[in-house]
């Protein structure tokens, strides 16, 4: 058995903060190692240390029989090694193979060899089984065959050791399977060591060999994926985790918080919905369904087209997401780093964002609340001034719906898309615990997910949507995983067949 890497007693800190604690693993070619662990394990910090972009405090590196103890983004793409992060560094407005060759073109007397960059490209992707035309502009490219791009540009400088961080967080379940046959190809073919760093539990299954848990700067395990069942694996990432159960029914006898009548939004519609005080609905249907449209319609992100909305009891036309948040009405938006996170402000001011001018008062009084509500959201670290993109995913999430969870700021409908997406088992109990929090106290929630577990533990009732269209409406244990995604599928080919 051939160790691509071995990593001994690695330790990292930040200050007196100790991240890493002295992680032991070693990685083999030909073989799929899934490494999983809770936002804010170390997953980010030792991925950076390979990589080259954080320098360890103290342990080593062996790559091919040379001992490091730092490594740099150069050193490491010479030894081998590639990484993939989860946000794509793909670039709009070139083409495919403009992406693969970026920074290092092959160029002769001052010019872009074109036609030999894009033959060389052809035969990458064709190794990855894709059959992608490298004059193609990226921009007209699909999420998953971007991320094909990208490991095609890693294996044209022949890595050893490929690294994928979250590679599916953002994939239809199309994508996901042929990403899958993609890496397992590139570890039985071409004999790589690939790493996977990924939140899915589920995901194990379809694609490890092997399984390492990370807790607290710490390896907890590591085994066989025989030897990992998926309960093993949720307490060693979350030890004190409490499985949540399936909400009880909620009695539709709150006041009506929000409703629709034949309301129609871009692509979606008609939605006809009643949602009522201390009520959760969720709305499920596959990729491109019109889940997202049909949030953002609502919170005024986009335009209402037709129908009726009422909202606390009078009809409404929400203009502009500010004009539904002083009704009392907010959107947490899936993409955190694109629509709802202000990377380079502190967390005191990403939480306060909406409420400057205001309920936030004067700095005593701000950081007086930074401090209730991160109490309230058990967020990781709870540093006022530490920057919002060192926070993880969970953490920043709780942030994001944080912001919206402030005693007395009259929001009573919270919409939300991808709720916990990118999120580890044991902060999304967490937030879990926090929205229904929130419905106890009377408010409302309507979210949709692409996730069916997650329907299945948050919703009173659940929407299908399919090709835009509201193609049923469940109930009590009619809300199960197998269900919801049947009904998914056969609406969807019944909305395609009748086009």
């Amino acid at each position: 058995m051939t160790h691509a890497i071995e990593i001994r007693d690695l330790r990292k800190s930040f200050g007196a903060t100790e991240v890493l604690k002295g992680i032991s693993l070693n990685f083999t070619r030909g073989e799929v190692h899934a490494f999983l662990g809770a936002n804010g394990a170390g997953k980010s910090t030792l991925l950076g240390c390979l990589s080259g972009a954080i320098t360890p405090t103290e342990g080593v590196i062996r790559i091919g029989g040379k001992e490091f103890q730092a490594l740099t983004p150069r050193l490491a793409q010479v030894l081998g090694l590639a990484i993939i992060y989860q946000h794509f560094q793909v670039f709009e407005g070139l083409t495919v193979a403009d992406n693969i060759f970026l920074g290092h073109e092959m160029v002769s007397y001052g010019y872009v060899r074109a036609s030999e960059q894009n033959r060389i490209a052809k035969e990458l992707l064709k190794r990855l089984g894709v059959d992608i035309d490298p004059r193609a502009l990226i921009d007209d490219l699909s999420v998953g065959e971007r991320q094909l791009v990208e490991i095609a540009r890693a294996l044209r400088h022949e890595p050893k050791i490929l690294i994928l961080d979250e590679p599916t967080a953002a994939l239809s379940s199309k994508e996901m399977k042929s990403l899958h046959n993609v890496v397992r190809q590139l570890a039985s073919r071409e004999n790589l060591a690939i790493v996977y760093v990924t939140h899915l539990i589920d995901e194990i299954d379809m694609i490890a060999d092997r399984v390492s848990i990370l807790r607290d700067g710490q390896v907890i395990w590591t085994r066989e994926l025989s030897d990992a069942s998926h309960d093993e694996i949720t307490r060693a990432i979350a030890p004190n985790l409490e499985r949540g159960e399936k909400p009880p029914a909620a009695p539709r006898t709150g006041k009506s918080l929000l409703e629709c009548r034949g309301y129609h939004s871009d692509f979606t519609g008609p939605i006809d919905l009643e949602l009522h005080a201390g009520e959760v609905v969720g709305i499920y249907g596959l990729l491109g369904s019109g889940r997202t449209d049909l949030l953002e319609s609502l919170v005024g992100a986009r335009k209402q087209r037709g129908g009726e909305l009422f909202f606390d009891g009078r009809q409404v036309r929400n203009r502009d997401p500010q004009s539904a948040f002083s009704a009392g009405l907010a959107l947490v938006a899936s993409d955190r780093k694109e629509q709802s996170l202000f990377p380079d402000l502190s967390a005191l001011e990403n939480l306060l964002m909406p409420h400057f001018g205001g309920y936030a008062g004067g700095k005593k009084r701000q950081l007086e609340l930074f401090h209730q509500i991160a109490d309230r959201l058990q967020l990781q670290p709870r540093l006022p001034h530490q920057a919002g993109e060192r926070f993880s995913g969970g953490n920043a999430q709780k942030l994001m719906m944080g912001r919206w969870l402030f005693p007395d700021l009259g929001i009573k409908v919270l919409l939300l898309d991808e709720p916990t997406q990118g999120v580890d088992v044991g902060a999304r109990e967490d937030l879990y615990f926090l929205l229904r929090d929130f419905t106890a106290s009377g408010g409302a929630i309507l979210f949709s997910s692409s996730d069916p577990e997650e329907v299945v533990a948050l919703s009173h009732r659940a929407i299908i949507v399919a090709k835009g269209r509201q193609a049923a409406m469940l109930e009590g244990d009619e809300i199960t995983e197998e269900h919801l995604v049947d009904m998914a599928h056969k609406f969807s080919n019944l909305e395609t067949s009748s086009q």
